[in-house]
């Protein structure tokens, strides 16, 4: 009787382990899903899009890869495949040139946020309203502008201003960091600055900034973030092309992600993680049916 009970204790325990194999594998499967390559620049707007993308990605069951990369680059990659999509590209005005060069190869699923907007920045305590303005505190600023990437869209703007209102300073390249490095220490001291700036950006939330007026409208008129994927994703992984078209956001909500990042020893992924738990009304809007989302 002994014998006869372990040997079904034994059977049964092992039904149960093989219906639990099974059902962890069929999950597993439902939730393997692929992999989603993401490609952003290390602008404070894009970080931010790029990782609240990524953690609604792996919620919706897949694996997803983030790289850096210079704006050309990451365009170029867009265009051969090595990347699937891009949540920063801003039109029509910063990224025209690349997306121009491109377009045949992507597809463009839209504004994921309006209302953007480029020009040269100054603090509120500056003397300066309008571009009209630099030329006389030229030695102030001590013949600079500053500004980011030298392949940024922005910059090359910046350049026609330039030449188009006579100014006697040089626009200096460097980063989104070294940009807001520069502006921290000039407001620290008090001193003069200009700067290659846009909207959203967390420097408006953290400095009292001012856009200097464009008479003759060279940045032109508001911009928009786009989000853009490679051709036939939508064949590939059409639940995460689904996302991806369904992404829409506020610059307000896109700030409090930003804000969450310039936290001393902040994680933009934990920050991603933190805002999408603590905004499932707006997630569950970018989620089709189909996705899995926990």
């Amino acid at each position: 009787m002994d014998f006869l009970k372990s040997k079904l204790l034994i059977g049964s325990a092992s039904l149960v382990m093989a219906a639990g194999a099974v059902a962890a594998s069929g999950s597993a499967q439902a939730q393997d899903k692929g992999t989603v390559n993401l490609a952003y620049v290390e602008w404070s707007d894009a970080v931010a899009s790029t990782n609240v993308m990524r953690v609604v990605l792996e919620k919706a069951g897949y694996d997803v890869n983030l790289t850096s990369l210079s704006a050309a680059a990451m365009w170029q990659g867009l265009s051969t495949g090595d990347a699937d999509a891009i949540t920063t590209a801003w039109l029509p005005t910063t990224h025209e040139d690349y997306f121009a060069r491109v377009k045949d190869q992507v597809e463009n699923l839209g504004a994921n946020l309006e209302g953007t907007k480029l020009g040269l920045v100054v603090p509120e305590y500056s003397e300066m309203s309008s571009i009209e303005d630099i030329n006389d505190h030229a030695d102030d600023l001590e013949g600079r502008i500053t500004g980011i990437d030298p392949g940024a869209g922005i910059m090359s703007l910046t350049e026609d201003v330039i030449d188009q209102y006579g100014l006697d300073v040089e626009l200096q390249s460097g980063s989104g960091a070294t940009m807001t490095s520069a502006l921290d220490t000039a407001i620290d001291n008090q001193e003069d600055i200009v700067i290659t700036g846009w909207t959203p950006h967390w420097m408006f939330a953290r400095w009292d900034l001012k856009y200097l007026d464009d008479p003759k409208n060279i940045f032109g008129g508001s911009e928009e973030i786009d989000t853009v994927v490679r051709k036939g994703l939508k064949e590939d992984m059409p639940e995460a092309y689904a996302i991806l078209d369904n992404f829409s956001w506020t610059p307000e909500e896109l700030g409090e992600v930003m804000l969450l990042n310039q936290k001393d020893d902040a994680d933009p992924y934990e920050s991603a993680k933190q805002w999408v738990e603590d905004n499932p009304d707006i997630v569950s809007e970018w989620m089709p049916e189909s996705a899995s989302a926990e």
